[in-house]
């Protein structure tokens, strides 16, 4: 290539580029003003207060927001600050969380509280690393954190915001893909708001939950629609590519329950090292209903040798975690004295204390039998 060749290519590549800077200028533009106009008024959007922001962010992990509105509530009324949740006992921090799921993340929560409590005076840290060394925070959660309460520059990345630009460039793929999240990642740096970039954060956050949807996207109310090259194709659904999800498993769980008055008989786990720091109904899994039954039996009889006996079927209701279907089956329980393996609730205070979902839909069966 000859030099006025080359000064030419030059120009062209400085010309496509000042372009690309300036629809995204325009397109960031009509997104926080849309953002500023349509936003839900979620109550973690009235604070900036990096704790409130820290707790509705790990509450919204796989959790609909409309599922984590009133349980972010309970939990500021309980623990307003970072030093009250680091005081508090385990126990009542997973009373709180309870029918929230995925209690991993309590036990993080209230971990990173201490530390935060004890290592940093109580103040979320600024820095992208000493926030990611906190237990439970990932480089999502560290960098919306950030972005959100102190405004510093970072992008986020979740499944939301991916599909969006994803969209918007048409970029091939899907999430468990490293070159297409690196790809994402180019653009979103692209386009990130320098002066907004909690708002710009939010705000794709927002168009990915309420407008570009996984299926059936509402274009026609889309505010990146001039400058989406998905919708410009007329295949939106296209992208991202869907991700094969792991087959659903068929589990058998039997459950005893066992009555002394007005009170019920609960255990520290489920079975399999499932839901290890919730109190649940004795339970044990099999591959069929009588194997699921035989199993439970033989777990009684560690608790309370041989002085445990379960009656006839009671009733079943059916119940998922992750990617088990799981069909309980309910059994009535008898046991002999000296049973110390067990804690006692009555129905109406167990429903306050740190039980599974799980053991609120039986515990719901009960009180309608």
């Amino acid at each position: 290539m000859n030099l006025a060749a080359a000064l030419t290519a030059r120009r062209i590549r400085g010309g496509l580029e000042r372009r690309r800077v300036q629809v995204d200028q325009a397109a960031r533009r009509v997104l926080l003003r849309w953002f500023r106009r349509y936003a839900r008024p979620l109550p973690w959007r009235k604070s900036r207060s990096p704790y409130a922001i820290w707790v509705s962010e790990v509450m919204l992990q796989q959790t609909q927001v409309a599922t984590v509105i009133p349980y972010f509530r309970r939990f500021l009324r309980a623990f307003p600050t970072v030093t009250s949740l680091a005081r508090a006992p385990l126990e009542r921090v997973l009373e709180l969380w309870s029918g929230l799921g995925y209690y991993r993340r309590a036990r993080h929560l209230h971990r990173a509280a201490q530390i935060l409590s004890r290592d940093f005076k109580g103040v979320f840290p600024r820095e992208l690393r000493q926030a990611r060394s906190l237990p439970g925070i990932g480089d999502y959660t560290a960098r919306a954190v950030l972005s959100i309460a102190y405004h510093l520059p970072y992008t986020v990345f979740d499944g939301n915001v991916a599909r969006v630009v994803a969209r918007l460039r048409a970029i091939r793929g899907s999430l468990h893909q490293p070159h297409f999240r690196r790809a994402i990642e180019r653009e979103l740096e692209g386009l990130l708001s320098r002066r907004q970039p909690g708002n710009f954060n939010q705000a794709l956050m927002e168009l990915g939950q309420t407008v570009c949807l996984p299926r059936a996207p509402r274009c026609p109310e889309c505010p990146l629609r001039a400058w989406c090259e998905a919708f410009r194709r007329g295949q939106p659904q296209s992208y991202p590519a869907s991700r094969l999800r792991r087959a659903t498993e068929l589990h058998h769980l039997a459950t005893a329950i066992i009555r002394r008055g007005d009170q019920v008989a609960v255990v520290r786990g489920l079975d399999e090292g499932l839901l290890g720091d919730l109190w649940n109904f004795p339970a044990a899994f099999g591959p069929t209903r009588a194997a699921a039954r035989t199993r439970l039996q033989e777990k009684l009889a560690t608790i309370v040798p041989g002085a445990a006996h379960l009656g006839v079927r009671l009733g079943g209701i059916r119940h998922r975690i992750t990617h088990r279907a799981i069909r309980v089956d309910l059994y009535p329980g008898e046991i002999g004295a000296g049973a110390n393996g067990f804690r006692w609730f009555s129905l109406s205070r167990l429903s306050r204390a740190a039980i599974s979902q799980l053991s609120r839909k039986i515990a719901a069966q009960i009180r309608e039998d």
